[in-house]
């Protein structure tokens, strides 16, 4: 068996998609005959979280403990660098199959309260692929006796086809950033200058990122899009829930040179001690989040009811 589990193919019109057993991640996906994400071989584990579903939280939290009503808990450290836990505890478990279909599946696994979290959630995490676009959804239901704290995010690295991603343009739709101390821990949140604004667009070249921005989204939920130097672009999307996005430029990615992670989020970094965009969970309530890629070519490409609605 393949360091990530099953291989699971998804199949529509001119798109293709592999998601993994192991963390329910995205492994590879192709639209209109153009690579959408930077892959990874079969017999790989991600490189620097590619693809990876990152839940109960996105990102770090400080020190890899948190306190939540009056309560202390510890977690393991999985940065240990930093002293930080990271991304979440379903990332390297195998989820269960739970639906399938040649172009969708349904993925599950549950967090565990020995692990470090207040309640048992049970997580579904749904690919559905159409012409021109990619649908992700997850599902996080609260299955215990007490409120629960909820976050999530994901990890794809965008590319274009064969385009270098270098020579490629990243355009973000964000208006805020979060400051960062040496442990990569938030100190503040505030307006972007002129020298970090994406809105405009940036060569990804001239960037060197691992920085999470507070989203402005376009009307109908575009986060990012990435465009190559011949027009071809592809881009990412969320729903109203996606409230940040982490841009992570790292110079190597698997020896292939420059990658660009766009990471749609539902929360900033250390939000079990800031509490900032950190959704609650009633006992046996369910929390749906959506997000998606598209080929940016395509007029109409994914989700009709994409744009995002704020009040």
């Amino acid at each position: 068996m393949p360091p990530t589990g099953e291989q699971i193919d998804l199949v529509a019109a001119d798109g293709r998609a592999v998601v993994t057993g192991v963390g329910a991640g995205l492994r590879a996906l192709a639209l209109g005959g153009h690579d959408r994400v930077e892959g990874f071989d079969v017999e790989s584990t991600p490189p620097k979280g590619a693809g990876m579903v990152l839940v109960p939280w996105p990102n770090r939290i400080a020190g890899a403990r948190y306190t939540w009503r009056g309560e202390a808990y510890a977690l393991e450290v999985t940065e240990p660098a930093r002293g930080h836990a990271i991304h979440g505890f379903l990332r390297r478990r195998p989820w269960t199959v739970t639906a399938r279909a040649e172009d969708a599946v349904t993925l599950a696994a549950d967090v565990d309260p020995a692990w470090g979290w207040p309640a048992a959630l049970h997580v579904e995490t749904a690919y559905a692929l159409a012409p021109g676009g990619l649908t992700v959804t997850h599902a996080l239901t609260n299955t215990g006796d007490r409120d629960v704290p909820a976050a999530l995010g994901t990890h794809p690295y965008l590319r274009v086809g064969d385009a270098a991603p270098d020579d490629c343009v990243l355009t973000l739709w964000a208006d805020r950033v979060v400051d960062v101390d040496d442990a990569l821990v938030p100190t503040g949140v505030r307006p972007v200058t002129a020298a970090e604004d994406l809105r405009a667009g940036r060569r990804v070249g001239d960037l060197a990122l691992d920085t999470c921005f507070g989203v402005a989204p376009a009307p109908d939920g575009t986060l990012g899009v990435l465009t190559a130097p011949d027009g071809r672009a592809t881009a990412l999307w969320g729903d109203a829930d996606v409230r940040w996005v982490q841009v992570f430029t790292p110079d190597d990615l698997d020896g292939r040179g420059r990658a660009v992670a766009v990471e749609p989020m539902t929360c900033p970094p250390d939000a079990a001690h800031s509490g900032t965009d950190l959704h609650v969970l009633a006992p046996g309530e369910t929390w749906t989040v959506r997000w998606g890629i598209r080929d940016a070519e395509r007029s109409g490409a994914g989700p009709s009811d994409a744009v995002r609605d704020d009040t």
